[in-house]
């Protein structure tokens, strides 16, 4: 939308335009069945249109390209393009002719003039033309402020501004979910909606880890899990997941990692049409910080399938969360189908604020299936209170049967 300034005569002519890529040229064909009054009159002329596709003139799509008729959608991400021209439209010689272009968004004023600099003399039916670029990194309204000023063969200096007016939209909803994991790793589920009318194709989408965390990628099993084709069709939603993992120089730091709460942020590159690409970066993606308590009981080794009534083994990780030297001591609860094998209520010894120990223990089990529900109690010796009694997960050890084992088969 063009918002001029009161009218004054000048002797130069400003005109912008956008620069977008063209289209692929659609019509509406009409057919009739052969029976019909026209009989094959139809099919005669969609064959002999130059703008069809030889045979198949009855889709809708050709192969001829058209150029856009308005100013069409910008989308956030996506590069604004505009050719600038200023003609001398008098009979004069114009000097010290400055061409400026500002963008104008809600938060900032940007310059995106190729030049500074003034040109010295503007010749009748001459131009000076531009073309500008900008990222478009908000949304709503946008102004594109274009100022003229020159100086006329009599030394009388004159300047001139216009308007553009246009709103940026927003191309992709965006939504995340974090999952904090029994160990120090993070899940992080991202949702991403093509809220656009025309169809997208994902070129990319990462995730930036922060400086603690190394990212796996969890979208590929042999081949991505979307498929060969990554197009993503208006109001459709693909859910991408990725795991986050401690660096090892910060792994041990029990203290700096319960305190981390930002992850990282998602990179998304997109094309649309015929290529014109889109790039998105989120902010920095926040979890809520987990809660560990005082002290704080986690796995780090169990086999995933055990012999029924064979011990086996695991090791648990024991950290000190808190502040202050723990003196702990460990009693080990036996269920109806978990039996532990060693000593219960022994003591442990100090553990010192931010440290850890591993903990190797001896199990075995009575009966087959799926064991959930195990529980190791750990005390604080001198206040003699429970600081943590864990439910430990296992991650679903499944009990089989010598003999079953043995022959691949599986108890029910």
């Amino acid at each position: 939308m063009e918002v001029n300034q009161a009218k004054q005569e000048h002797l130069l002519a400003l005109k912008v335009m956008r620069l977008t890529k063209p289209t692929l040229f659609t019509n509406m064909p009409v057919t009739c069945e052969d029976r019909d009054l026209p009989g094959d009159l139809f099919d005669q002329l969609m064959r002999e249109d130059p703008s069809t596709i030889n045979g198949a003139e009855a889709l809708m799509l050709g192969e001829m390209l058209t150029l856009p008729q308005n100013f069409g959608n910008i989308f956030l991400g996506e590069t604004f393009s505009s050719y600038i021209s200023v003609h001398n439209d008098s009979s004069q010689v114009v000097k010290d002719v400055l061409v400026k272009a500002d963008l104008q968004t809600s938060s900032q004023r940007l310059n995106l003039s190729a030049s500074n600099s003034a040109v010295a003399e503007l010749q009748p039916e001459c131009c000076i033309d531009d073309v500008i670029h900008h990222e478009v990194k908000e949304i709503g309204t946008h102004i594109l402020v274009c100022a003229v000023s020159y100086t006329t063969q009599y030394g009388e200096k004159l300047y001139f501004r216009k308007f553009f007016k246009f709103q940026v939209l927003k191309p992709l909803d965006v939504k995340t979910k974090f999952y904090n994991a029994e160990t120090d790793e993070v899940f992080l589920e991202a949702q991403i909606q093509n809220i656009t009318t025309s169809p997208m194709f994902m070129e990319k989408v990462s995730l930036e880890p922060s400086m603690m965390y190394n990212v796996t990628e969890l979208n590929t099993v042999a081949e991505s899990t979307f498929g060969k084709m990554s197009y993503l069709q208006p109001t459709d939603t693909r859910q991408y997941l990725y795991c986050l993992k401690p660096k090892p120089e910060y792994a041990e730091k029990a203290g700096v990692i319960k305190g981390v709460t930002v992850i990282g942020k998602l990179d998304i590159v997109w094309k649309t049409n015929l290529g014109e690409r889109g790039r998105l970066q989120t902010s920095q993606l926040q979890r809520m910080a987990p809660g560990y308590g005082d002290i704080r009981l986690s796995l780090e080794m169990i086999p995933d399938t055990v012999n029924l009534e064979e011990p086996f083994d695991i090791i648990c990780k024991i950290t000190n969360c808190s502040e202050r030297t723990m003196d702990l001591e460990l009693e080990m609860c036996n269920t109806r189908s978990i039996h532990w094998c060693g000593v219960s209520g022994r003591q442990l010894g100090k553990l010192s604020p931010g440290a850890f120990l591993s903990l190797p223990l001896t199990l075995l089990s009575s009966v087959q299936g799926l064991q959930v529900g195990w529980r190791l109690i750990l005390q604080i010796l001198h206040e003699r209170r429970y600081v943590d009694q864990k439910d430990v997960p296992c991650n679903a050890v499944k009990v089989h049967s010598s003999l079953a084992l043995q022959t691949g088969g599986s108890w029910t």
